[in-house]
């Protein structure tokens, strides 16, 4: 077994054990270092970048080392990515300041779900094929503020480097679109290192978390922020989930084609 690869129920060396530990310490410290802020920042009626700054730290700390290859765009925007890794959402959030689209099961998690919380994190019932108009409501409400949403359509990281088909049931909100709104396709690169760092199978989350912690070095992580959609000249959900996805594979493909890796 070597220093960067951990299973469930595997022994790990001294120093992954390190690893982990200093890294959990960091986190904890960096979550103590955001909350005054965030709170002070909330009574001031406006949106806190607290959470931003906080997530974005804890991609560092895990090791994610981010470039980004294109201009995201910062009011009125719907980001749909593809989905590796739980440490998608760090990175994504830190490059951002993007809220996400989580299953409501997630609200329910000891201190995740009061996390996600703190980053406005829009809960839908996936679950529920009834409950399709609802989410995509209040997926359209948010929307409409200006704050950036997140969003992965494959639903899971079981595709692993591999994108899955996107849902196209939570693109409702953006057809038709709100006043100014664009879809944005977002690219998320890890080069070789997706298949190592994927979040698949029946890996637990916990032994998933010490994997990628117990990791020696920094992971390079390139996001591909490309060129805009505006959903009213698609007008439909199902080609603008189709679109999304084949301008994400398309650049992920020319990537790993590139002679000068991340």
């Amino acid at each position: 077994m070597t220093d960067n690869a951990i299973s469930e129920g595997s022994e790990l060396s001294a120093p992954a054990r390190f690893r982990i530990a200093c890294r959990f310490t960091l986190m904890i410290l960096a979550l103590i270092a955001c909350l005054p802020g965030h709170y002070l920042w909330k009574l001031s009626g406006r949106r806190s970048p607290w959470p931003r700054i906080f997530l974005g730290w804890i991609g560092w700390i895990a090791g994610a080392r981010v470039q980004c290859d294109g201009r995201p765009l910062r009011s009125h925007v719907l980001f749909v990515a593809n989905h590796v890794s739980w440490l998608d959402i760090m990175i994504v959030a830190g490059a951002t300041g993007a809220a996400f689209v989580s299953r409501d099961d997630v609200a329910r998690w000891p201190v995740f779900g009061w996390l996600a919380r703190l980053n406005d994190t829009i809960f839908v019932a996936r679950a529920s094929r009834g409950a399709v108009h609802d989410q995509a409501k209040t997926l359209r409400a948010a929307l409409e503020t200006g704050q950036p949403v997140a969003l992965f359509p494959e639903g899971t990281t079981e595709g692993g480097a591999a994108v899955l088909p996107f849902r196209a049931s939570l693109m409702a909100a953006a057809v038709p679109p709100a006043d100014g709104l664009k879809v944005q396709p977002l690219a998320i690169d890890y080069g070789a290192a997706a298949h190592d760092i994927a979040w698949i199978g029946s890996e637990s989350a916990r032994a998933n978390a010490g994997r990628l912690l117990a990791r020696r070095g920094g992971l390079s992580v390139k996001l591909h922020f490309l060129e805009p959609i505006d959903p009213a000249e698609i007008g439909d959900r199902k080609a603008l989930a189709v679109l999304a996805r084949e301008r994400i594979v398309s650049r992920l493909e020319a990537s790993a084609s590139d002679p000068d890796p991340i």
